[in-house]
């Protein structure tokens, strides 16, 4: 059987298609009455198409991300897409593989094809977003920011916070050779991230001169390779700092492949968690955030704009995080601790 048409209802209801176009507008008209039972009686589902040519918008949405590969990403994803179900928007994912001209490139081609979009700017200093901004684009920023966020809704995560819970659980447990893996210093986490953690301990009388740092680009080989450099230098570190999930697997693997015993030669803190972090051996200690949650809310931020049109006052919405202590975490041996000078 056919699905019913809009020509079918007014049919039914005895008025004109134009009639019943009004009614599925949300328009007075006399006949309504008749005209909803009409729908009811038919099942009638107003075509999606039909609907964006009265209203001008698309019913689609488009989430731009810096790396798809990363699974905080695909929980966002799954958060936002179950709001945007919700009010019958369709959902576009946008890969900008953390490259600022592919994201200028993106955002440029959604611009009239989209309602609006959820974007995690690639650098602090990105401009793509204020132009896509001014060519009527509406944007929420997710995870990252850049200058001029006061003019865009943004949802983010306590990225200090969460980084200071790192550096006191490790101080607490005794270690005084730290090091931190870092993704790029001019995204908002790997800024926020680096500068907490090494606040957090030169506060408690470690010398900053003794801190390793080693960038990982937020990538698993990154990470890898980044640890393969720390733990060849003269004095290794016996606590590490990763603020990424993806170089957390990345460092994991050069443990794993240089025979370093976690945590009872390296105690190491990842951040953000994983699926698998609790079932490894040993389990993982990070620093927990509400992905999906965030996914979500973003994407109500963006539906509560496209309702409320771009006059709304922005909001910037920080989620708390939260440290899991596992078993990757313990008091250095006493070979491997050195009093502080």
């Amino acid at each position: 059987m056919s699905e019913a048409t809009i020509g079918d209802v007014a049919r039914r209801a005895g008025v004109s298609v134009t009639t019943v176009s009004r009614f599925l507008a949300g328009q007075p008209v006399r006949a309504a009455d008749t005209i909803r039972t009409a729908v009811q009686d038919l099942a009638y589902r107003p075509s999606p198409v039909a609907r964006s040519l009265r209203s001008g918008r698309t019913r689609s949405i488009a989430l731009v991300v810096p790396d798809v590969t990363n699974p905080y990403f695909a929980a966002v994803v799954k958060g936002a897409e179950a709001v945007a179900r919700q009010d019958e928007y369709h959902l576009f994912l946008s890969n900008t593989d953390e490259d600022v001209d592919r994201e200028a490139a993106v955002l440029a081609d959604l611009i009239g094809r989209v309602d609006g979009a959820i974007l995690a700017p690639t650098v602090e200093s990105d401009e793509a977003p204020l132009r896509a901004h001014q060519a009527g684009l509406p944007l929420v920023f997710l995870d990252r920011e850049i200058g001029g966020s006061a003019l865009f809704d943004a949802v983010l995560v306590d990225n200090a916070g969460g980084s200071r819970s790192a550096a006191e659980h490790l101080l607490d447990l005794g270690h005084r050779r730290f090091a931190i893996v870092n993704g790029t210093m001019h995204s908002t986490p790997g800024r926020q991230r680096r500068e907490a953690f090494l606040e957090t301990l030169t506060a408690r009388g470690i010398d900053p001169a003794e801190i390793d740092e080693e960038v990982g680009d937020f990538r698993e080989q990154g990470g890898y390779q980044a640890v393969m450099r720390l733990l060849a230098r003269e004095h290794p570190p016996t606590a590490l700092f990763v603020t990424n999930n993806l170089m957390t697997v990345g460092a994991l693997r050069a443990l794993h492949d240089l025979g370093v015993r976690v945590p009872e030669q390296l105690s190491i803190v990842g951040f953000d968690d994983l699926d698998l972090a609790a079932l490894l051996m040993p389990p993982l200690t990070v620093v927990d955030r509400p992905m999906e949650e965030q996914g979500a809310i973003a994407m109500r931020l963006l539906l509560r704009r496209l309702r409320e049109s771009d006059d709304v006052t922005p909001r910037r919405i920080v989620l708390e995080t939260k440290l899991l202590v596992r078993g990757s975490t313990a008091r250095p041996t006493a070979g491997n601790r050195t009093p502080l000078s």
